[in-house]
Parts: structure tokens; C-alpha cells; sequence
């Protein structure tokens, strides 16, 4: 992991992103251990009286300029959310990166977005022929997921607004959008829609879409890399 994170970071047609989900954030008026600063203590309930509402988030770090990018459901933690947020963040900001030629994922092998969702492979495929982009999976291995560094960003966040009441999507998508990491200020986004759980490929799909995969011989299902499909 190390080597290829160093490669990256000298590579100037390479960038390298940390991507990952985070914890479901139960909208209500909810005591979540933080601090606030004001003349008069914030009324909160001490537990989640069974919530109604929830809102998934996703996030992306551009590890060497530290810009963060937030994506918001209100369905289901998937590999279509994840691979969504990833087109969502290209959107906002791939045409700064007209020079590259790689791109680098950092993630924690989590059951959406592991080496082993046929899925969630399927649509780095897809992202990568689109793009023209080869794409590097680069897993940190279980109980390493302090290393990510997303981690750093969503210890941040959540400090930053625990202290309120996220009783509502506006008001999450508000307070991400009003942090700043690092002398950076987090750009949010919603994806609208229905994420469904378990969808997956059939074996001769799985068959096909193995063959677009170059997986290290020593690190099988921790290092994936996918070149984009060339047509002659």
C-alpha cells in the first residue's frame, strides 16, 4: 500500500482519492455527545426512540490538496451509492484534471465497495472505459482503516456537528457543507433515487468482468487494477 501510494503521489498523471462511506446518520433531535457554544444548553433526546428517518453518507479526499466531497442518500449504503458518489465527484471536478491518466483508490475493503462486489467491480469497469482512466484499487487490509485517510476527515466532521440537532437532510447536508478541513471547505452534494441492496452479477457475468481485472498475484483481493477498454 505504501509503495503505491508513493507512486502516486510523484506520479503527476496520477491522483490518488480516499473514498468510504460512514455510519447512517438518524435525522431527529438527538443527543450525539457533542459540544455546542451558546447562551442556552440544546434541548436533545438521550436515545433514537426508534427514528423514521436516516440519511447515508459517502465521502471523498483528494489526498494531496485535502478537498473533500460529500454525497448524501436517503436509501440504501451500496456499491451503486458508492460508484455514484465517485461519478458525482468526477463530475464536480474531473475537468481539473485534464493531464491525468490514472486515478488511485484508497478504501477499507468494506462490504459495498470490497475486491470481492461484483457490483461494485462492474462499475469501476464501466467508470473506467467512460473515463479512459486506468483505476487502481488499493485496499488497506482489516483493522487498518485508520490509515485511510478519509478516517482523519470523518473524525473532524463529526466533532464539528455532533453539537447540533441533524433533525433533518438540509440540515446535515448544511453542516458538512460548513466545515472546513484544513483551510478547505467541503463540497456536498444529494443523490436522489433508490439504492437496492443485493444486487449482484450471475457466474457468467462474473466470469466476463474477471477477465477486465488485473489483481495482484500476491495481494488477490487488495490490489485491483483497471485499464480502460481500448477500441481500435
Amino acid at each position: 500500500m505504501r509503495l503505491v501510494n508513493n507512486e502516486a503521489e510523484t506520479d503527476t498523471e496520477t491522483v490518488r482519492i480516499s473514498m468510504d462511506t460512514k455510519a447512517t446518520v438518524n435525522l431527529g433531535g438527538y443527543s450525539r455527545g457533542g459540544k455546542s457554544r451558546g447562551q442556552r444548553a440544546i434541548e436533545a433526546l438521550d436515545h433514537d426512540m426508534r427514528p423514521k428517518d436516516k440519511l447515508v453518507p459517502g465521502g471523498i479526499l483528494e489526498v494531496s490538496s485535502g478537498r473533500p466531497f460529500l454525497f448524501f442518500s436517503e436509501s440504501n449504503k451500496t456499491s451503486d451509492f458508492v460508484a455514484d458518489g465517485l461519478w458525482a465527484w468526477w463530475g464536480q471536478y474531473g475537468q481539473e484534471f485534464p493531464q491525468i491518466k490514472r486515478l488511485v483508490l484508497n478504501m477499507d475493503n468494506g462490504p459495498e465497495c470490497s475486491g470481492r462486489r461484483s457490483q461494485f467491480l462492474r462499475r469501476m469497469v464501466e467508470f473506467a472505459d467512460e473515463t479512459g482512466l486506468t483505476v487502481r484499487l488499493a485496499y488497506y487490509p482489516p483493522y487498518h482503516s485508520k490509515y485511510n485517510p478519509i478516517e482523519h476527515y470523518w473524525g473532524g466532521l463529526e466533532q464539528s456537528w455532533n453539537g447540533y440537532l441533524l433533525d433533518s437532510t438540509e440540515c446535515v447536508m448544511n453542516r458538512a457543507a460548513n466545515f472546513v478541513w484544513r483551510g478547505v471547505r467541503t463540497t456536498v452534494t444529494f443523490l436522489g433515487g433508490v439504492y437496492a441492496k443485493g444486487v449482484r452479477l450471475c457466474a457468467r457475468e462474473r466470469k466476463s468482468l474477471e477477465r477486465r481485472l488485473q489483481r495482484s498475484e500476491r495481494l488477490r483481493w487488495w490490489d485491483v487494477t483497471i485499464a480502460p477498454l481500448v477500441v481500435c
